[in-house]
């Protein structure tokens, strides 16, 4: 049976983003490169973590994750990542605006939902027929789903670094069953996958 998936990068002290997010710094200032170093500069020693975070059927983000707007969409953002973003199959975008869907190459379609995480995640187990579904983030997103006990598996890659401030991983997610199944790692990042038990 298909899962419901997140593989996010964190710091030490569990921010997934660091403070100030913009469009400049989308993940926050401070926050890269040192949050994922290690998917350049170490990319073939995790070529099979890289390869799953990408292998799903269908992914959910938050709107923050697709643009560094709030409010009214601006009509000529299209997403952070040009004509070809990784995804390559259905993303569905929380958001509280309406808006068309944006179909890019490489088979990467992202749609905005605007009636909540079971909604987006129903769309997108119907897309993703027998693959697995991922939460993409940002860490606000994540935390619901947890919360909501709707995630399957957490996978963190955690990088040797304090941001201090930003977005948090875990807040308000109450004591998850969280059972560890595989670590893994480098210099620059350590690779955790958490079972989440029911």
């Amino acid at each position: 049976m298909s899962k419901v998936t997140t593989d996010i990068s964190i710091s030490l002290d569990g921010f997934a983003a660091g403070p100030n997010q913009s469009l400049e710094n989308p993940i926050g200032e401070g926050a890269e490169p040192r949050l994922h170093r290690w998917m350049f500069e170490q990319a073939e020693q995790h070529a099979e973590v890289l390869a799953k975070i990408t292998d799903a059927g269908a992914f959910i983000m938050g709107r923050n994750m697709f643009t560094p707007g709030r409010g009214a969409w601006d009509p000529e953002w299209t997403g952070y990542w040009g004509e070809d973003p990784p995804y390559h199959a259905p993303v569905f975008v929380l958001t509280h605006h309406a808006r068309a869907p944006i179909t890019k190459q490489g088979g990467t379609t992202f749609t905005f939902v605007t009636d909540g995480i079971e909604s987006a995640l129903a769309r997108a187990r119907a897309a993703a027929g027998e693959r697995d579904v991922a939460i993409a983030g940002g860490a606000h997103t994540v935390n619901q789903y947890l919360a909501a006990g709707l995630l399957d598996e957490v996978r963190l890659h955690i990088a040797p670094v304090i941001l201090g401030a930003g977005e948090r991983l875990f807040i308000g997610v109450g004591d998850p069953d969280l059972e560890p199944v595989a670590v893994s790692g480098t210099d620059l990042v350590t690779h955790v996958t958490y079972r989440v038990n029911r």
